[in-house]
Parts: C-alpha cells; structure tokens; sequence
C-alpha cells in the first residue's frame, strides 16, 4: 500500500511558473517510481513525467521535456514536479502515482498504479 498527497496546484498566467510536491508513504519506498499524470478537461489522462525512488533517475513525456523537472528530496520521499514555461493546454487536474520500478519503468502507460487525490493547475492565457 502507497499513499501519495499531492500540493501546490493553483492559477498562474501563460509563462509562469508552478511547483507541485507529492509526499509518499509506504514500506520499502525505494522499490518504486513515482509519476506526475494530468488530465485536461474531457480528455484522458496522460503520462508527464517519472522519477525511480531508487536512483533518482527521471524521464518525460515530449510534450513537457525541457519545460518540466521532476526531482526528490534527499530522503527520497518527497516528489517535486517543478513547471516552468507554462501554456494554457497544461490545464487540468494534476496527480501523482506510484508503482513498482519493475512494471513501470521507462513506461508512459501504467496499467494500474497507487494514485493520489490530484490537484488542479489552471493556466490562463
């Protein structure tokens, strides 16, 4: 069992910038990948970007290279998706999750993983 709490969602104009953290919790934390999904409204949910609890290492989905940093705290239980450079369609409900490094990674689509309750980014234009 995982459980994720995600923050730091809100409102910020076209070009801002927005950090969201996810704090997980479960026993040998270091076995899994945390993810950063969002949904736009009326659209499915979407893979953005991933980071091994294990070695830190990350990788992201084209649409949000170069203009999203997902990192960890030294404790490796805090998950940080920082935002830059954002756009009016990276709208929409934000969620993290989590799931054994060994289904997971290196994988956009992840079948079923742990889910947090999400959190909403609105980016005006």
């Amino acid at each position: 069992q995982v459980r994720l709490v995600e923050s730091g969602g809100g409102l910020v104009p076209a070009g801002g910038s927005l950090r969201l953290s996810c704090a997980a919790s479960a026993r040998n934390l270091y076995m899994y990948t945390l993810g950063w999904f969002r949904q736009a409204p009326g659209k499915e949910r979407e893979f953005g970007a991933a980071v091994s609890l294990s070695t830190a290492n990350t990788y992201y989905a084209d649409s949000v290279q170069g203009r999203f940093t997902v990192s960890t705290d030294y404790a490796k239980t805090t998950v940080y998706l920082q935002m830059n450079g954002l756009k009016p369609e990276d709208t929409g409900v934000y969620y993290c999750a989590a799931d054994l490094s060994s289904k997971v990674w290196g994988s956009k689509d992840w079948a079923d993983p742990y889910w947090g309750q999400g959190t909403q980014v609105t980016v005006s234009s």
